[in-house]
């Protein structure tokens, strides 16, 4: 199986098969516009500019499903981004990631490389009552636990890691570096 293998939709509604990607590395993550993670787009902007032409891509899915953080329409999402934090990577159609209307993408991802926990400290422990509360709607189908949820698949289209929105990102830096 491979991740490139996959169908996902464009803000305009199109499908973009992943196979667009094939033999790149690529950092897919779950967004939101109103969250305290939501600085991050900085960073994946920062990456995605020092690594495109080394064949690092950063594909964009906002969601709405944590607690209301991403409210806007798509076009308002992505003239958001562009504006606040001049993201120029790929970003798509807004979507669900837990739940019965999952998308397949993020459940297969979620499922092979399951949640393993925030970590320590003060942002940790927050974020695990927020989760908690925030994904008992979707009970044994809460695949993603937050927002800024990122996965790392390599040029054979392979997922080789999964991190959650606490790790640092320069340690997400590092592991993309590393990928390419």
């Amino acid at each position: 199986m491979s991740y490139y293998d996959y169908e996902v939709t464009a803000q305009d509604g199109s499908t973009v098969s992943l196979k667009e990607y094939e033999g790149k590395v690529l950092l897919i993550v779950n967004t939101a516009t109103g969250c305290g993670f939501t600085p991050q787009y900085e960073d994946l902007e920062k990456m995605y500019a020092d690594y495109r032409d080394q064949g690092f891509e950063v594909l964009d899915f906002p969601c709405n499903q944590f607690a209301n953080q991403a409210p806007g329409t798509d076009d308002e999402i992505k003239e958001f981004c562009t504006l606040k934090f001049g993201t120029e990577f790929p970003q798509f159609k807004k979507i669900d990631v837990n739940g019965d209307n999952a998308d397949p993408l993020f459940a297969d991802l979620a499922t092979e490389m399951p949640f393993q926990g925030f970590g320590k400290g003060i942002k940790a422990k927050a974020l695990e009552k927020f989760t908690a509360a925030n994904n008992k709607q979707f009970g044994d189908k809460a695949y993603i636990k937050w927002n800024f949820t990122k996965f790392l698949v390599d040029r054979e289209g392979k997922l080789i890691a999964r991190f959650e929105p606490t790790v640092e990102m320069g340690e997400v830096a590092k592991a993309v570096a590393s990928a390419l």
